[in-house]
């Protein structure tokens, strides 16, 4: 079979210091200088985890507004090892909680599409405004690990870039593979300077620096994937098409080699024909075997054992689920019971290799719960236990960290691109997307549990 060689990582990119080279192709210093404003405010976990900072208190506009270097240096000014680097180093390693950390994991999806620059009816830069959010987001705990999923990595296939009106369709759920990677996400003004899986790469060197895990949403229905060819018609994706399966895994292990180490699978309950009634994407879906196929693939090709796959949605055929080569499940149980939470955790903590997880939002909600229900079922997930050695995974979106405005949803902007902008001004819409007085307060209610968490 033959092998795209063009879809997979140099040694080159991969040995580069990319957050240096991304400062550069900025026009900025590499030397970094403390930012002793955020030394002195930043939110510490309780107890032994007292090292582990973060900003609370916050509304996503406050990051959003300064500069990537200012954001390096608040991320270096929070070292868990209380180390002040000069300049970001060279060599970054993950988190470390073993093959299996998987299983016990926070997700947090960042819309990184909606926070991005909206500029003239365009939309770019997403991956430098999710770096600059990596101060706001609690670093992983002693026992088990934070990990941001982006929602977009790759273009859309409804009009890349392009804001819309607030109900006409630009869904992210539409991807095209053989190509780059989004317009929304890579800020292409600098990547004669820097390319795309470089800025990728010093995205997710900041994430690990921050003591977080990175993944990436992936859909698997057919007719929401298109092939890209140079100086041809895009094709409609087909899971019969041996070429086309392996631009799939190969666009997977690229990003897994760009040092990403989980993959939220959407529709993945429904994979080999599973509840279809239910099923409310657009084309056929992978077989079962075939997405065995495909998960073996990406790990075999990596070479790495500590990379997860987690499946939207999940039922109590947990069995199903592990032996398709799946770390977690979502959309199980909810966390409105904090007993039934662990409950389902004692019941399942010999399950080591596969669980269901809890969770407060997913990327289907439009709205309708209070805050007070909210910090209720990130409670019920940060401690719904009786050892935090069996934790259950859990499932956040954006929004329940990062309230956002009172006529939007994490629903619609996975769905549409509007920009909420005054003033034609990107700072503009990122202060009205999200709630402000109210969404502070909340953002340090939700730091105040982190903060417990974090020493279990």
């Amino acid at each position: 079979m033959k092998i795209f060689h063009e879809l997979l990582i140099s040694n080159y990119v991969m040995k580069n210091n990319a957050v240096n080279k991304l400062l550069k192709a900025l026009g900025k210093t590499v030397k970094l200088k403390r930012n002793s404003c955020s030394d002195y405010i930043a939110f510490h976990g309780i107890g032994n985890a007292y090292s582990k900072r973060w900003l609370g208190n916050i509304v996503p506009a406050d990051l959003l507004k300064l500069s990537v270097k200012e954001a390096v240096e608040i991320i270096v000014t929070l070292s868990e090892g209380g180390i002040f680097y000069d300049e970001f180093p060279d060599n970054i390693s993950t988190p470390t909680y073993g093959d299996k950390w998987g299983r016990l994991a926070n997700y947090i999806e960042i819309n990184d599409r909606a926070i991005a620059t909206m500029d003239g009816g365009c939309t770019c830069k997403g991956i430098l405004s999710c770096i600059k959010l990596l101060p706001t987001i609690p670093p992983s705990a002693k026992s088990w690990s934070n990990c941001i999923i982006l929602s977009q990595v790759w273009q859309n296939i409804f009009g890349d870039a392009y804001e819309k009106g607030p109900f006409e369709e630009n869904s992210i759920y539409g991807l095209r593979l053989n190509t780059s990677y989004s317009d929304n996400v890579i800020d292409y003004s600098i990547v004669d300077k820097i390319s795309p899986e470089e800025q990728l790469k010093a995205f997710v060197d900041l994430a690990h620096f921050r003591g977080l895990k990175a993944g990436f949403r992936h859909v698997i229905s057919a007719d929401q994937i298109k092939i890209a060819r140079p100086y041809r018609d895009d094709e409609i994706f087909s899971w019969s098409n041996p070429e086309h399966l392996e631009i799939y895994i190969n666009e997977c292990v690229k990003l897994m080699n760009l040092g990403f180490e989980c993959m939220f699978i959407d529709s993945a309950k429904h994979i080999g024909g599973y509840d279809m009634q239910n099923y409310t994407g657009v084309g056929a879906l992978p077989e079962y075997h075939q997405m065995q196929y495909i998960i073996n693939e990406i790990r075999s090709r990596t070479g790495k054992t500590d990379i997860c796959f987690v499946g939207e949605k999940s039922s109590a055929d947990f069995e199903r689920y592990r032996l398709m080569g799946l770390t977690a499940g979502t959309d199980f149980i909810t966390g409105d019971n904090f007993h039934a939470v662990r409950e389902l955790s004692e019941h399942l903590k010999y399950y080591r290799d596969y669980a269901p997880g809890v969770e407060v939002t997913n990327d289907n909600y439009e709205g309708g719960l209070s805050y007070e229900q909210k910090l209720n079922r990130i409670n019920s997930a940060l401690f719904g236990f009786y050892l935090a050695s069996d934790k259950l995974p859990s499932f956040m979106q954006m929004d329940d960290l990062f309230p956002l405005r009172y006529d939007t949803n994490t629903h619609h902007l996975m769905m549409t691109n509007p920009s909420y902008s005054t003033d034609g001004t990107a700072l503009s819409h990122w202060e009205n997307l999200f709630a402000k007085d109210d969404g502070r307060f909340y953002n340090k209610c939700v730091g105040e549990r982190f903060a417990y968490a974090l020493n279990l």
